[in-house]
């Protein structure tokens, strides 16, 4: 179990980042129009560096649902490699079955 402050932090993160998305997204457009003038690129690029860092998506870490985990996340869906094993031996993931040899 990770802890969970790290947890609360992430979600605090993920929450601050959905908040901010079109903001930035905005801001990088302009950033990244070459038709505009210098200046103007130059404030957006202020106004970017500007707005919190945790807003940024890069920031947000993949962590296990179930236990909080940081490493070793399935995308897909969204628990570890560990829990995925625990609830694969419980019968409790369809179509999952432990090889043994």
């Amino acid at each position: 179990m990770a802890k969970l402050s790290a947890v609360n932090k992430n979600k605090k993160r993920i929450k601050l980042s959905d908040k901010m998305f079109k903001k930035r997204q905005n801001l990088k457009k302009i950033i990244m129009n070459k038709k505009l003038p210098l200046e103007e690129r130059f404030k957006a690029q202020q106004k970017l560096s500007k707005l919190p860092r945790n807003s940024a998506k890069t920031r947000v870490m993949n962590r296990c649902e179930i236990t909080g985990r940081p490493h070793g996340v399935y995308r897909k869906l969204k628990i570890s490699r560990i829990a995925l094993r625990q609830l694969g031996l419980q019968g409790k993931i369809p179509g999952l079955v432990k090889s043994s040899w």
